[in-house]
């Protein structure tokens, strides 16, 4: 079996590139993505009770919480009456995670895919379990939260916490991995397909900043992952409108 698929691979490397509608489902995806991304920001509380800036968003201080403290400074104390409001907006935009979970794997894995078959690399293939990989980890960083979250709740301590820092940081590392190899993919299409590719390899750095100081990068984290994705949905759009209209593929 493991012959056939290695053979199955080297057969297909040396196939001429080749319109594939691998890009319109990674279009279908990249919008998806983009449309329930911007509705499930405004699930997530809006604003914390004492967060630092450099964390952003209050969902990124919570992934980043390590101790009781840090999560007193999302949610605020027992007396704060905006207290219970955060809470619920936070378990309801982590509950609602899970299909933006299945969202960006499909994106990211489908594009991966689609840019497999333009370029014939095979590093390319391999690239498309990254982000499912990122997604697996991003499910078991949810559940940590919620028993994190629960424990909060009843006033309690919850071990998860100590294991938390450990799938949040293979998430983001797999993403900006996976950025990097689209960046580097673009820049075998073109000069300015180059150029933005060169634009989402840099982009993915801030990833290890904000993993090393989340309290003043942890902002970085979307504008990073933003960059590879937005390539890739430009790609996207580009490679679907050749390959069912000029039937053309994305590499001349």
């Amino acid at each position: 079996m493991v012959g056939g698929l290695q053979h199955w691979i080297e057969a297909q490397r040396e196939r001429p590139p080749a319109p594939t509608r691998w890009w319109v489902a990674t279009l279908l995806f990249g919008i998806a993505v983009v449309l329930f991304g911007l509705y499930l920001g405004q699930v997530f509380p809006q604003t914390g009770y004492d967060v630092a800036p450099g964390y952003g968003p209050p969902v990124l201080a919570f992934e980043f919480a390590g101790s009781q403290t840090d999560l007193e400074a999302v949610f605020g104390f027992f007396t704060d009456p905006q207290q219970g409001t955060r809470l619920a907006a936070m378990r309801a935009g982590n509950e609602q995670d899970y299909l933006y979970m299945l969202l960006y794997a499909g994106f990211l894995a489908s594009g991966c895919l689609a840019l497999w078959r333009e370029l014939r690399l095979r590093p390319l293939l391999a690239a498309a379990a990254l982000p499912v990989a990122a997604a697996l980890c991003d499910a078991y960083e949810n559940r940590l939260l919620f028993d994190i979250q629960a424990a909060f709740t009843a006033g309690d301590y919850s071990p998860a916490m100590a294991s938390l820092p450990y799938p949040v940081a293979a998430k983001f590392l797999l993403l900006a991995v996976t950025n990097v190899v689209i960046g580097a993919a673009a820049t075998q299409l073109g000069r300015w397909w180059a150029l933005f590719g060169t634009i989402a390899i840099l982009a993915a750095i801030p990833t290890v900043m904000a993993l090393i100081t989340p309290a003043a990068f942890a902002w970085a984290l979307i504008p990073s992952a933003a960059g590879g994705w937005l390539l890739l949905l430009a790609l996207a759009a580009t490679g679907s409108w050749r390959a069912l209209v000029q039937k053309r593929p994305l590499v001349d």
